[in-house]
């Protein structure tokens, strides 16, 4: 499976500024592969700070310094109390993307208020407010409790659209079904566009992920994947909000993709930014999605 490369124009340009570096090769040469992922320590948001940021920007971007990244990845994670999820994520994160020398910034959007969730709305302004931040050309949206076991299940886009979470440990290492689409993936600018981005109508937990798989195979394309080694994940044990609760209503839906697709997505998406914070860490975004309350 071949990775999208930046544009011949893009990458003349790029040189042009900076004529000594060359282009970031297709597999990184610092990669370790199986990591040792665990979420006992107490470690605090301050200590990660300290071992990460000096190789970071604002915002929590970084750009290899050696070479110019073949691609411009935003990492979005939709968001709402899981301060705790969000440390180990940065802490596990940020060196394994440095080593697969990404130009890449990290946005956490931030559900505002105490209404019903949406993972995938909250998704869908990431997206938007992604792109006013910067020129990116590929996508990973991300769960904030889910860890790779392995720095080689790289962070890009392909020709297809990407599941990385193939193999979490709470399903046994093993993919739950085939057409599951949950957890982590990465779809490049052309390839959510075409599927009119994620749908805005999956309040609560559920259906969401397998909404997009059905856009996704209505558009032509098909998924790829990494082995069931390289996509292992480890997932951070907690209790379900109680706002994000299963929603019988959203495996009904599932049904009428087809018909709602064109409609229901990101030309149809409204809200609302409340507060931009630049950490160095990331870029936390608090938004309004109007939710319905509980």
């Amino acid at each position: 499976m071949k990775v999208l490369n930046a544009s011949h124009e893009e990458t003349q340009v790029t040189t042009t500024k900076s004529t000594t570096l060359g282009r970031c090769p297709d597999n990184p040469p610092t990669l370790v592969g199986p990591l040792h992922v665990e979420f006992e320590s107490k470690r605090t948001l301050d200590q990660v700070r300290e071992i990460i940021s000096p190789r970071l920007q604002e915002g929590g971007r970084y750009k290899p310094p050696d070479c110019v990244s073949q691609q411009k990845v935003a990492i979005i994670i939709a968001f709402r109390n899981r301060h705790e999820h969000l440390i180990h994520w940065l802490y596990y994160l940020h060196p394994i993307l440095i080593r697969q020398q990404l130009d890449y910034t990290v946005y956490i959007v931030n559900q505002d208020g105490e209404g019903v969730f949406n993972r995938a709305k909250l998704m869908n302004a990431g997206y938007v407010e992604a792109m006013k931040q910067y020129d990116h050309d590929c996508f990973v949206f991300s769960d904030i409790d889910l860890v790779p076991m392995d720095d080689r299940n790289l962070y890009r886009c392909f020709d297809n659209p990407r599941h990385l979470a193939v193999a979490m440990d709470k399903f046994n290492f093993h993919l739950p079904y085939s057409n599951f689409f949950g957890g982590v993936s990465a779809l490049s600018k052309r390839q959510y566009l075409k599927i009119n981005g994620f749908p805005n109508t999956f309040w609560g937990w559920g259906g969401e992920d397998d909404d997009i798989y059905n856009r996704i195979v209505y558009r032509g394309m098909s998924i790829s994947r990494p082995n069931l080694v390289m996509g292992k994940y480890k997932m951070i044990k907690h209790k379900r909000d109680l706002h994000n609760e299963p929603n019988p209503k959203n495996a009904g839906k599932l049904s009428r993709t087809r018909q709602t697709m064109d409609k229901d997505g990101i030309s149809s998406l409204k809200y609302t930014v409340k507060e931009i914070k630049k950490d160095i860490l990331y870029t936390f975004i608090t938004v309004d999605i109007e939710a319905p309350l509980r």
